[in-house]
């Protein structure tokens, strides 16, 4: 699995074009040698087995060599530019490595010659500039089939012109990198599923209304570089602990509040359910990710999506827009910090109007189950106390608002995010809930828009 340091350390390379590579071969510069270098900048002392790798070629021209995972492991750099680069004497290798008697390896492709190559080297990458789209698709490292294409939405925001719009076919992995830099920036699109959806487009317009910046797409290029300069790319992997599969689970969660009300916490119900909150991730879209493999076993090396850090911030001000099913959160400057899709109420059970403010922040809270106050479930005409959970019905977090009974909080159906009425409160994902209850403070302002 790749580490934290050696992500970034790929990360920064891919913004800015360097190359500090691994064991020495020839070259394609007139007969100079070439050397590969670990994501550390160290020379690898052994060279990879065909077919345990690939190689991904970048707009410059210059090689990557990707594992089985869709990690970055080495780069290929002339040896004079490594000793320029670390001081030390041109490498001598165990074995030396020729293009032209491995092509499975390293396969023939022209280079920019010797004095472009350098020049470029330690010049930033211009906006737009990443690796070729046919190596990016990490659902089957090749051009993605049919099957994992989506279209466009069909649905375009007005304000998106339409040449952006009307981008070709994404496949899933291209629209989960998009959602992941959203995500990474806090503009959430809700569960990261490799959808075009309208949460998606909900948050490319929050991002437009932060930066004055309309993303295209289907600007692949521009999106990886991106993720690749601020924390990596969109995929990385994850090894299953023994914590992770011990839980506790539960069977089954019950939709009857009488009986949620006679367990001890409403955790989650598999292993499965659990990583897929951790990285923001539709359940079905992890498990699509990691056909045939066994969640409960302890050791297991998943892919999953590279989610950033909560981010951070004073919120002042926050609006909840009905209309546009999103909680947007503002900065004493008015300046937007985060924004979120929500489900604001219903027809039956409506939200507030006007404004109200923030009276407290709930971390793991439980929730109380009052039908003369609340709603009437079933036949349940009595007060229950329910237990905390990520399944309970306010999630993980409650932000509680100066009209009784209403409040911010998450769910335990991340999926339905801005899809389905709630009972009369915000509701958002437990994890776009917790990074909001982390800027929020008592006596923050909360205007209900229509």
């Amino acid at each position: 699995m790749m580490t934290t340091s050696r992500f970034r350390f790929t990360a920064a390379l891919l913004a800015v074009g360097v190359f500090t590579s691994p064991l020495a071969f020839a070259g394609p510069f007139d007969g100079e040698r070439m050397v590969l270098v670990d994501t550390d900048g160290r020379l690898m002392r052994q060279i990879p087995e065909a077919g345990s790798v690939r190689v991904i070629i970048d707009n410059q021209g210059r090689r990557l060599l990707v594992d089985n995972w869709n990690e970055v492991i080495g780069f290929e750099v002339p040896a004079w530019q490594y000793q320029q680069q670390s001081g030390d004497q041109p490498p001598v290798a165990s074995r030396q490595f020729d293009r032209r008697r491995e092509p499975s390896v390293f396969p023939e492709r022209p280079l920019p010659p010797r004095e472009q190559f350098q020049r470029d080297e330690f010049a930033s990458t211009p906006s737009g500039a990443g690796i070729e789209r046919r190596d990016l698709n990490p659902m089957t490292g090749t051009v993605p089939s049919d099957s994992e294409v989506i279209g466009a939405p069909a649905t375009k925001a007005p304000s998106v012109p339409a040449q952006q719009t009307k981008a070709s076919a994404l496949s899933k992995a291209q629209v989960a990198s998009l959602q992941v830099y959203l995500d990474r920036n806090g503009v959430s699109p809700g569960v990261i599923d490799g959808r075009m959806g309208s949460n998606v487009t909900k948050a490319l317009d929050a991002w437009y209304e932060e930066t004055g910046e309309r993303i295209d797409p289907a600007d692949t290029d521009l999106i990886v570089s991106r993720l690749a300069a601020s924390g990596g790319l969109a995929f990385s992997t994850y090894t299953i602990t023994a914590e992770d599969a011990a839980g506790p689970f539960l069977a089954s969660i019950p939709s009857d509040y009488a009986e949620k009300a006679q367990l001890d916490r409403l955790s989650f119900t598999s292993t499965v359910e659990m990583l897929a909150e951790r990285f923001h991730m539709d359940e079905d879209y992890l498990k699509a990710l990691n056909p045939g493999v066994d969640f409960t076993l302890p050791g297991v090396q998943i892919k999953v999506v590279g989610i950033g850090v909560e981010k951070s911030g004073v919120v002042t001000r926050i609006v909840a827009d009905k209309a546009r099913k999103q909680v947007r959160a503002y900065d004493a400057s008015g300046k937007l910090v985060s924004a979120y899709p929500a489900t604001i109420g219903s027809s039956d059970t409506p939200s507030p109007s006007g404004e109200v403010t923030v009276e407290r922040v709930a971390r793991n809270p439980g929730y109380t189950y009052n039908p003369k106050i609340n709603f009437t479930q079933g036949s349940n005409d009595k007060i229950l106390q329910v237990p905390p959970g990520p399944n309970g019905p306010v999630g993980t977090i409650w932000i509680a608002l100066s009209k009784p009974t209403y409040g911010i909080h998450g769910t335990p159906e991340p999926s339905k995010i801005g899809k389905t009425a709630s009972h009369g409160c915000v509701r958002l994902t437990n994890w776009d809930a917790a990074e909001l209850a982390g800027m929020v403070a008592p006596g923050v302002s909360v205007s209900f828009i229509d």
